[in-house]
């Protein structure tokens, strides 16, 4: 059975928008040597800053879009091979 495009995307970005909230929210909590959290955003996250409101925004904006984007490029790639190789095609 082939995946549906809209319900992976969908299913991605907001899984991707959630671990974002979940990663900024052990950053606040943890203490930062011990976990770096900060910078691998921004290195992650084009023009993600730090604790700053319009950063959240944007690093939250940036991470659902991130995981449209794996759903559109999966679903038809994960499609094609299932159709070729998948259980009862051949």
């Amino acid at each position: 059975m082939p995946l549906n495009i809209r319900v992976v995307s969908w299913s991605l970005g907001i899984f991707t928008a959630i671990s974002f909230i979940l990663c900024v929210i052990y950053g606040l909590i943890v203490p930062e040597r011990l976990h770096g959290m900060s910078a691998f955003l921004e290195a992650m996250l084009p023009a993600f800053k730090w604790l700053t409101f319009g950063g959240f925004l944007l690093g939250l904006l940036e991470s659902f879009l991130y995981g449209i984007y794996i759903g559109i490029v999966f679903v038809p790639v994960y499609n094609f091979i299932n159709r070729r190789c998948g259980v009862g095609g051949g």
